[in-house]
């Protein structure tokens, strides 16, 4: 199942709020964004002047509550969320976008139904299109313009996924490098890996 067309214009998107953010892994400024309709939005955490030096390092990270918040095993969602926020730590810019595209963008409660197949044998592509999604329905054209509210038109990207790339750069962002996002991950999510690098595209040397 291809992804829906987009229509018409650009989503132009705006920062709504802003404030500081100590965490764990440092700290951060904290971005609220967004777009024309309420749908639209991302959080954005950002580290140092996005605007100078280098191309600021930036993580595109979509929503798993099941990773993110519960730690799930079953993906290697919070291994990256994670991994990210520490190399970005460690940049003198940068930049993680957290967008609220569930289950690679079909949503909570119909990512637990694909979980629900994938205890009965399906794999993840396989369960999402037994609900009648694409395997991947996620969307980045929203991203590419946060970002560019907040000033980033060029970055390396923390991201496995060739798609990615071509969806921000299709979108007028210039991706000079992208960055292996590989951090360790538990037994219980290989076959997942796996899935994601045979069919999807993913860049996982090693699976």
């Amino acid at each position: 199942m291809k992804r829906a067309k987009q229509s018409g214009k650009r989503r132009k998107a705006r920062v709504v709020a802003r404030a500081q953010l100590p965490t764990s892994f440092g700290r951060f400024t904290v971005f609220g964004i967004t777009g024309r309709n309420a749908s639209e939005e991302a959080v954005a955490i950002q580290r140092g002047d996005l605007r100078r030096g280098k191309a600021p390092l930036v993580r595109v990270h979509s929503q798993c509550l099941t990773g993110d918040v519960f730690t799930s095993e079953r993906c290697d969602c919070r291994a990256q969320l994670e991994f990210s926020l520490r190399q970005i730590a460690k940049e003198p810019a940068g930049v993680l976008l957290y967008l609220p595209q569930e289950g690679r963008g079909i949503g909570l409660i119909n990512k637990l139904k694909a979980y629900q197949l994938q205890d009965a044998g399906l794999d993840t592509v396989q369960a999402n299109r037994k609900l009648g999604f694409a395997a991947d329905s996620r969307d980045y054209e929203f991203a590419a313009e946060a970002l560019k509210a907040l000033g980033v038109r060029k970055l390396r990207l923390l991201s496995n996924n060739p798609d990615k790339v071509q969806q921000l750069e299709s979108a007028g962002i210039q991706v000079v490098e992208r960055v292996p996002c590989r951090p360790r991950t538990s037994h219980h999510s290989k076959f997942y890996l796996r899935t994601k690098k045979n069919k999807l595209g993913h860049l996982l040397a090693g699976l």
